[in-house]
């Protein structure tokens, strides 16, 4: 299965009527582009899903050690500076980011961009469009980001500033100075 996008340009959706759309849709996983189209995309394959469950377990048990800031899974909604709604595979931001946010801001797509993402390539994913949301990330505020593809069995490494990093079959990857300490084990994923 692939995402199918349904250009809009005749409605535009409020980021209001776009949060209870989802809402209303749980069985569903949208996204929106900074274009305001939308984006249909299919459910993760079991496998996938696994890796992705895995990977969010791995940075949240990091998080409940050190407490500096707070996870999202693939279900977390962000509103990009852009315009654009993304759900990341993975996430994290900043402690003193999420106190920031009103208690009604929290409760919603989170109007901002993470500090760190990670989106894992599933077999039905398109490698220019998801590195296309990895550029999105970074033009956004993402300081760190790791497009992680268990078929070619590389990760791209995404960061502020600077080239695209490949690593070919790494065994970890360093949260760096974003997620300082934090150590990914991708045994698992390979």
């Amino acid at each position: 299965m692939t995402a199918f996008i349904l250009n809009l340009d005749s409605i535009q959706l409020t980021d209001e009527q776009f949060f209870q759309l989802c809402q209303d849709n749980r069985d569903l996983r949208f996204e929106r582009n900074a274009n305001g189209d939308l984006i249909i995309m299919p459910p993760a394959g079991g496998e996938t899903s696994n890796h992705n469950a895995g990977i969010t377990a791995q940075i949240w048990m990091w998080n409940q050690q050190n407490q500096q800031g707070i996870v999202f899974d693939s279900s977390g909604g962000f509103k990009l500076p852009n315009g654009a709604d993304r759900s990341p595979d993975a996430s994290w931001i900043p402690l003193e980011r999420w106190n920031a946010l009103t208690s009604e801001q929290q409760k919603r797509f989170l109007p901002l961009c993470p500090d760190f993402v990670v989106e894992l390539r599933s077999p039905s994913d398109s490698l220019t469009a998801i590195r296309q949301k990895m550029q999105e990330y970074l033009a956004n505020g993402t300081r760190l980001g790791w497009l992680i593809d268990p078929q070619s069995r590389r990760v791209e490494v995404y960061r502020q500033g600077q080239e695209v990093e490949i690593l070919e079959s790494p065994a970890t990857l360093s949260g760096e100075d974003v997620l300082v300490g934090f150590i990914l084990n991708l045994a698992p994923i390979w």
